[in-house]
This record gives structure tokens, sequence and C-alpha cells, in this order.
């Protein structure tokens, strides 16, 4: 195995889940449980607090439907740095463009291959 599957296999191992983390918000929302598992632990511990006192359950409940919001960039910045720490750039990747193929970039996938060959002719 080389040593970019060996990565590859590592960071779908530690990929956070976006659907996983709606579940933890809906369900286990306000007591940060979505927040522990996309390894934001202060702020999970800080609505965890707020949801054992009376007095921080509204504002906790405003926080709670913001972060129905925020959940996409933080599932994204969590993804990044697990890149990050595995040694890659740590960039978002962006879609390949068929029409505009990069010299001498090969692609895993035969039918991009057979355009690429197909426009070439």
């Amino acid at each position: 195995m080389d040593s970019r599957t060996q990565e590859h296999l590592i960071f779908e191992a530690h990929r956070k889940s976006a659907g996983a983390s709606y579940l933890l918000w809906f369900f286990l929302g306000f007591f940060g449980a979505h927040r522990f598992y996309l390894g934001r632990t202060r702020s999970a511990i800080v609505q965890l607090l707020m949801c054992l006192s009376i007095v921080g359950i509204i504002p906790l409940a405003f926080w709670w439907l913001i972060d129905a919001f925020l959940i996409p960039d933080m599932v994204r910045d969590e993804n990044l740095e697990t890149i990050r720490k595995l040694g890659g750039r740590g960039e978002v990747p962006q879609e390949p463009r068929l029409d505009a193929p990069e010299r001498g970039a090969a692609s895993f996938d035969p039918r991009v291959e057979e355009i690429r060959e197909m426009r070439r002719r």
C-alpha cells in the first residue's frame, strides 16, 4: 500500500460527518455533544454548563439554533485540520474541470481519460 492510499484511509477513519453532527445537534445539542464531536471542547463545556443552569437555558436556545447554520463550516474546518495534521496542504479542493485539464495530469476515472482522449482528436 502506497503512502497516499494510507493517508487517504487514515483521513477517512478520522473524517467528521455533517449528518452525524446534525443528529447530535438535534438530540443532544443542548449538552454540546455536536461541539464535542467536532473538536470544539471549550464551547461544548460552556454549553454544558449553561444547560445545567436555569438562567443559561434561554441564551442556549438561541445558540442551539445558530449552530444549525454553523455546523457545515465546523465540519469542513475540522476535516481540513485533519488533512493538515496528515501533512497535506489543507486547501479546499476544487472540482476538476474537464474542459481545461492540466497537462500531464492523470485521472483515476477511466471515463475522464476517455473524454480527454476524444477531445484531443
